[in-house]
């Protein structure tokens, strides 16, 4: 029996509240370390949903047409707007997933959502910015990569036109991304209309597992999470491998003491 208390928010759906970050290691340790097949997320506001830019931003803008068609049409556009800025022997990108990952890596709102095999990578892009620092807590969400188990089912299905409402992982193979290899990065795209917490607690899943838990983390250890994941080479000097990178590590001893 786990020493931790798991509470269930939604079908599928459960919350843990650490007293700190020093009980982080040990909950992950405890809980997740044997486990290959989780991906976490950290999110600098508890709050947020688990739902792309582009679900955020179209419904910011108020279009009236269909999501689906709009994010065809924006992909299509990216597309075009490349031509020429990608180097003198751009890769061939294999589909859609790869567009839009590259797209992402330079500011496009995009279907995808970021993860990480590291939870302690998925920690630092909670606590990094200073922003919210009203918060009680910041999260680091874990998601099991099989919440995607019946997609099978759900793709035989669907009726009509559009992409079916699944949930798939998406590990591209650009080599225009370096941060994505340093991150231990992959993504996940889902439905446009729906953000995952809502999708994942309409599945029929293994309730013997955990398939989405939030940790709460106090916001008060901001300071304590980011020097103790420097001390892990976690950091922006590690994370993004360029000059932006450079430029926010150095940046981060400014704000933070003995960091």
């Amino acid at each position: 029996m786990s020493k931790w208390k798991y509470t269930e928010i939604e079908s599928h759906l459960y919350e843990v509240t650490l007293d700190s970050w020093n009980q982080f290691p040990d909950f992950i340790g405890t809980e997740f370390l044997d486990y290959r097949n989780y991906v976490y997320r950290g999110h600098r506001k508890f709050s947020w949903k688990l739902e792309s830019t582009f679900s955020r931003d179209f419904r910011s803008s108020k279009l009236k047409s269909d999501i689906e068609k709009a994010a065809a049409k924006h992909l299509d556009k990216f597309k075009l707007s490349t031509r020429g800025r990608r180097g003198s022997n751009p890769q061939i990108l294999k589909d859609d997933n790869e567009w839009w990952a590259l797209g992402q890596h330079y500011g496009l709102s995009t279907p995808l959502l970021d993860w990480s095999a590291s939870p302690y990578v998925a920690a630092y892009f909670a606590f990094f910015g200073s922003e919210h620092d009203d918060e009680e807590f910041r999260s680091v969400v874990i998601v099991s990569k099989s919440i995607g188990m019946d997609n099978k089912k759900i793709v035989e299905s669907h009726k009509g036109s559009g992409r079916p409402p699944i949930v798939e992982f998406v590990t591209p193979h650009l080599d225009e991304n370096g941060r994505l290899v340093s991150q231990g990065g992959l993504f996940s795209r889902g439905p446009l209309d729906m953000d995952l917490e809502s999708w994942v607690s309409k599945q029929t899943l293994d309730a013997a597992n955990y398939q989405m838990v939030k940790v709460k983390i106090p916001n008060g250890d901001r300071h304590l999470v980011l020097r103790t994941l420097n001390r892990m080479n976690i950091n922006h000097l590690s994370l993004f491998p360029d000059l932006e990178g450079a430029s926010r590590y150095c940046n981060m001893e400014l704000g933070i003491p003995k960091y």
